[in-house]
């Protein structure tokens, strides 16, 4: 299991360098170079950052993205549910069904204990902390 996939790392990575760009449009071709990442994968990951409203593109010359969401309100928790869906580290299923156990289950109780850990350390990472 992967915390985080490589279109998350690639979209933290791409929301990080434009904000650093300031209010400035960044182009694909100019992410794709500095991040070292294949144009076509950071254009769909771009297109589904729009579609979330984190960033705004522009057409045309001197166009490209820019962010429009507050940097010190997107988080990694905020993109890893854009890009991998609810987080969960365990579902408590049992032959695809939920397990009869859970009430008095003390596992579940400890994972779910660990997950809400996880989820509100990642909370607190924004993308002006990973500038």
């Amino acid at each position: 299991m992967k915390l985080i996939t490589r279109d998350t790392d690639y979209a933290i990575r791409a929301l990080s360098c434009i904000a650093a760009s300031g209010k400035r449009a960044v182009s694909v071709n100019d992410l794709a170079k500095e991040l070292a990442i294949p144009r076509p994968f950071l254009r769909k990951i771009l297109q589904a950052l729009n579609r979330e409203n984190l960033l705004k593109s522009y057409k045309g010359k001197g166009g490209g993205f820019r962010l429009v969401a507050d940097p010190a309100k997107v988080t990694v928790f905020d993109i890893i549910e854009i890009f991998q869906g609810p987080f969960r580290l365990n579902e408590h299923l049992f032959k695809g069904r939920m397990c009869p156990r859970i009430k008095g289950c003390k596992l579940k109780k400890r994972i779910d204990s660990i997950e809400g850990q996880v989820i509100k350390e990642l909370k607190n990472i924004t993308i002006t902390s990973c500038l």
